[in-house]
């Protein structure tokens, strides 16, 4: 029934090889045979088992939906295609949405320098001599922005200098791929390099599904996962659900792409997509952009997602061809029925958007699922009295960075030229890529924006994540800032908690930087110009891909040598950035009797809360030193109090950190009790590394975010929820929790938690966990690492 023909199968390989050896032939240097297509990559090494799964193989992807097709008898979502085409077993595993473990094989892994620290550093602790998929480390966490780009990344390569250089020489010698300071930001790089339809990627940052507007299933995870996959281990995801989103209409004007994604944020809210992928489809896909649509991916992290995808189209083919891999366009043309979902295919849930209603939207402060239209932004901030002064617009980072966006911006920044005015607020631009940065400055885009009163950054996160040394308002000084990320907790971008963030697109950031206010609306509101004229700014316009090709501008990659055995990567025992790894302790065979609880938050937590970014990144490699931070913003339910908790041993108040390692000391075990979503945002494992190295056995919580309850499987660590919610206002501050089941701990069976209170009094709680038999083995082995070398 869903059968397709199979003639055109069998031109593929001959096809790449033909792209492969024309490239040679015409002597295109290894940095285009890099970043080309990565079928011609197979070619260009043939024999060798690392290249040979760094493109995905349609005539497996192929077998393996026939094969569960056949075996569901329905039709397939997009998304469901691309996952179950990537099975290691098709044939007998159990596949059931929302309930079973799958075990996939990802075709590339992709890593942040500040997380991908870590992970080469468990993968060197592994044994194992080189990375079984292609990988790649990409440096953008470390920069820090103050001055203005060159500044900045001179500054960071020098401050940096260590930590560069051992990722470049473990990329080195375990095979893996380095993008060198300067390069870009991770996303975006994968976007003109890696993605492309039908790829499963993996990488070590929460925003990786930035590639599903690629066609690309792209998932967030911990490093632990990564080095599974570079080990060559099947890599576990909990089957997902589908969340379809129907678009009708098309974007014009005002709207853009990160509307879509902020009114579907205020509907799903930030833990609606766990659990599921955001499957995007309808007429409406073709008004949007490759880029527009990367956009609305990467921010559906925000609600939690697994991931995003939207359906292979000409706007696709056009941004392959338009960065140099023509040849994947080819070859996804011809095989895009694998690229779209199956005529029928059913959803778990459904959300319809038409665009031609969509109005420009804006979200914020504090949390990224608290939508306003921008129309009435103005009135929400006056009756909740938050700061209508914009102090600083921010547009860029790996949401909103493309050509399209910064011509779109420079559009509104002309506008404001010609009529005489510049910012009233403060005003930046963070190029996403090297490519990004050369071609806008070739193109004039970023002179316009200089000249409004704009300060380019580096190619880097920067203010994103909190890499900003911004001095204009003191620690405490309630303020507004409005940009174009992707992510608003309190103080990620600033350290200040004082600070109201709102996301919006960059089109909106540069209307009310230039108004500098919040309640400006470039819809219905004039601007007055330097000869007290009034007028309107016209709609953004920009064109979607540069009419010449992208300018590469600098070659900023590092190819790793074809075998790297002999060389040495090391690691100074007084270094306080880098720190080798030792292994957990096992479980030690028993129940976990009198836990003392080290910490009852309040509300939100995410991996902000649990492990600050900002000035903490440089720590990243070194598990001692940034367990310093851990929790230091949650807030304690005994006291409201931030890093401020009751020492049980001492009776003393202490920073958080602190009271653990005393603990630890001491030779007493703690857990951590927390509300709904607990660890949301990024893809940080130290968020569970470091409770782990301080003592920690057990979070329990309401409810986990996917990543962080993950990440805590694989460090050994018993995330768990409470059966009843109500049951988190039974555990008191200074309560005892004894955990008891594990000797027969088996997938869907419950444990139970003997509360013990100071005046003696006790309750008995069900604990619920979403272990399977692997995780539980990770669990008894003192975590998945630990596993991985016990098996060799």
């Amino acid at each position: 029934m869903y059968k397709y023909p199979t003639s055109k199968l069998n031109k593929m390989a001959t096809y790449c090889l033909t792209v492969a050896r024309l490239q040679l032939a015409l002597g295109q240097g290894a940095r285009r045979m890099h970043v080309s297509a990565a079928f011609s990559a197979k070619a260009k090494v043939s024999m060798s088992r690392f290249e040979t799964t760094s493109y995905v193989n349609y005539e497996k992807l192929q077998s393996n939906i026939d094969i569960v097709r056949k075996r569901l008898n329905r039709p397939l979502t997009l998304s469901e295609k691309i996952v179950y085409g990537h099975l290691d077993d098709p044939h007998n595993q159990d596949i059931d949405r929302g309930r079973t473990y799958l075990r996939l094989r990802p075709d590339r892994v992709a890593m942040q320098d500040a997380t991908a620290q870590m992970a080469m550093l468990q993968f060197i602790s592994s044994g194992l001599p080189r990375v079984a998929v292609p990988s790649t480390i990409h440096c953008d966490h470390l920069i820090e922005a103050a001055t203005g780009g060159p500044e900045d990344l001179a500054k960071a390569k020098d401050v940096n200098l260590e930590v560069y250089n051992f990722l470049a020489s473990a990329g080195a010698k375990y095979g893996v791929g380095f993008w060198k300071p300067g390069s870009g930001i991770i996303h975006q790089i994968i976007l003109e390099n890696y993605a492309y339809p039908g790829v499963l990627l993996i990488g070590t940052d929460s925003h990786t599904p930035n590639g599903g507007g690629l066609g690309s299933i792209c998932i967030g995870v911990g490093g632990a996962d990564a080095v599974d996959v570079m080990a060559g281990i099947p890599w576990e995801l909990k089957c997902p659900n589908v969340i379809g989103v129907k678009l009708t209409g098309s974007l014009s004007g005002w709207t853009s792409p990160k509307d879509v994604i902020l009114k579907v944020a205020g509907i799903l809210t930030v833990k609606g997509g766990t659990g599921a992928i955001v499957e995007y489809h309808g007429p409406g896909v073709d008004s949007i952009s490759c880029t527009g649509m990367a956009t609305i991916c990467n921010m559906g992290a925000e609600i939690g997602a697994t991931t995003s995808v939207f359906p292979y189209n000409h706007r696709m083919k056009t941004y392959l061809e338009k960065t140099g891999r023509g040849d994947i366009a080819a070859l996804s043309d011809e095989f895009s029925h694998l690229l779209v979902p199956d005529e029928g295919c059913v959803y778990d849930q459904v959300i319809e958007l038409n665009l031609d209603e969509l109005k420009p939207h804006i979200n914020g402060p504090f949390t990224p699922d608290l939508c306003h239209p921008v129309s009435e932004i103005g009135a929400v901030a006056k009756k909740n009295d938050w700061p209508l002064e914009v102090k600083v617009g921010l547009i860029g980072s790996c949401t909103n960075s493309s050509y399209e966006d910064m011509g779109r911006a420079a559009s509104l920044a002309k506008q404001a030229l010609d009529k005489g005015l510049k910012c009233k607020a403060q005003f930046t631009v963070t190029p996403g890529s090297e490519q990004i940065r050369a071609t806008i400055e070739r193109d004039g885009y970023s002179k316009i924006l200089e000249d409004v009163g704009g300060v380019v950054l580096a190619n880097a996160c920067g203010p994103c994540i909190g890499q900003w040394d911004r001095r204009d308002v003191k620690k405490g000084e309630k303020n507004t800032i409005v940009t174009s990320f992707n992510r608003n907790f309190t103080a990620r971008n600033d350290a200040n908690p004082a600070t109201h963030a709102f996301v919006t697109s960059p089109e909106i950031v540069v209307a009310m930087a230039i108004a500098g206010t919040l309640d400006f609306d470039p819809e219905t509101d004039y601007l007055t110009s330097a000869s007290g004229e009034k007028f309107m700014l016209e709609p953004p316009c920009g064109d979607e891909l540069p009419a010449r090709d992208f300018d590469p501008g600098q070659d900023t990659y590092q190819q790793p040598p074809p075998d790297g055995s002999s060389l040495r990567v090391d690691v100074n025992p007084q270094s306080n950035r880098l720190q080798l790894l030792e292994p957990f302790d096992r479980w030690n065979g028993g129940d976990l009797e009198d836990l003392q609880v080290l910490i009852k938050v309040k509300g939100k937590c995410t991996t902000d809360h649990i492990s600050a970014a900002g000035p903490w990144l440089k720590f990243r490699g070194h598990l001692d030193n940034i367990s310093n931070n851990m929790l230091i913003g949650a807030v304690n339910i005994d006291n409201d109090g931030i890093n401020s908790i009751k020492n049980q041993l001492t009776g003393e108040l202490g920073g958080v950190p602190d009271v653990a390692r005393h603990y630890k000391a001491n030779g007493l075990s703690w857990v951590v009790v927390g509300d709904d979503n607990y660890g949301e945002g990024s893809s940080r494992e130290h968020a569970a590394l470091e409770p782990r190295h301080l003592g920690g056995l057990a979070i329990i919580v309401k409810s986990f975010a996917r990543i962080h309850e993950t990440n805590l499987k694989k460090q050994g660590m018993l995330p768990l929820t409470f059966s009843s919610p109500d049951d988190y206002d039974k555990i008191r501050p200074d309560s005892k929790i004894s955990i008891k089941g594990l000797k027969g701990f088996t997938p869907g069976t419950p444990l139970t938690a003997v509360v013990k209170h100071r005046d003696g009094s006790t309750d008995s709680l069900q604990l619920n966990h979403t272990f399977n038999e692997t995780q539980i083995e990770w669990f008894q082995a003192g975590s998945a690492l630990n596993r991985m070398k016990a098996m060799q």
